[in-house]
């Protein structure tokens, strides 16, 4: 598939590897201009684009970016044909992003970006941290591979996105439509917490929405007790065992 990715942080150069490796033809941008990107995550054959370049004539976008830079988003993706799958990745934490008031009056935060961009979406990719993520991706059928959850209102955007999680190493679970994507969104117990694609479901189904964000600000003030700072990301084996203590 050709596949542009907006978006050079932990995640996003993690999914220009992979899906550049897996075959796929990549082409990479993010905010700062193609020189700026590392030449180490072309390695597999990705190209650094413009982020206009990066979304004009593929099949996916993936949007690896901070939902607080969604609306700057949004008019780069208005001319992409309605049959290109748009695949977000973004969590919502008030502290860097602002507060969104819609997503503080109870919106799912995919639906926010699916209001914000006017086009479906999918999410995936929002639940595993990106150590793991860069780490611990296992081939399709070994015992204890990684599930994260997917959420998609539409078929093809639900199959694209759970193909491609699998291509990255990861088993992937559909969690539901966009309306229920709060299962999957930071505090709960799917949110970085290394299940399995056996444990996953169960997982989702324990969720109470009315705890997330409780949660995942007391693990915001843990991580930043740790290291120091709110930008700096914990090693995963601290950060599964402090969402496991605090969100299952």
């Amino acid at each position: 598939m050709k596949i542009g990715i907006l978006g050079t942080g932990n995640i996003g150069k993690t999914l220009v590897l992979k899906l550049s490796a897996a075959g796929h033809d990549v082409k990479v941008a993010n905010s700062r201009g193609p020189d700026t990107i590392e030449g180490d995550i072309l390695t597999h054959g990705a190209q650094a684009v413009t982020s206009t370049e990066a979304v004009a004539g593929v099949d996916v976008v993936i949007l690896s970016t901070p939902l607080s830079a969604i609306q700057k988003i949004a008019p780069l993706l208005a001319g992409v044909p309605a049959n290109t799958v748009v695949i977000d990745t973004s969590n919502y934490y008030p502290k860097r992003d602002g507060e969104i008031a819609a997503i503080e009056a109870g919106q799912t935060e995919s639906e926010w970006v699916a209001g914000q961009l006017g086009r479906s979406i999918a999410k995936a990719w929002n639940a595993i941290t990106s150590a793991s993520f860069a780490q611990k991706g296992l081939p399709a059928g070994t015992a204890g591979r990684i599930a994260i959850p997917v959420a998609a209102d539409g078929e093809r955007e639900r199959d694209v996105a759970m193909s491609l999680v699998d291509e990255t190493g990861l088993d992937a679970v559909y969690s539901g439509p966009l309306s229920e994507s709060w299962r999957q969104q930071p505090g709960s117990p799917s949110y970085c917490t290394d299940l399995t694609r056996d444990e996953l479901p169960a997982a989702l189904a324990a969720t109470e929405r009315a705890r997330l964000p409780r949660r995942r600000d007391l693990a915001i003030e843990a991580i930043m007790e740790r290291v120091g700072d709110s930008t700096t990301n914990p090693d995963s084996d601290y950060a599964v065992r402090l969402t496991r203590a605090l969100f299952m």
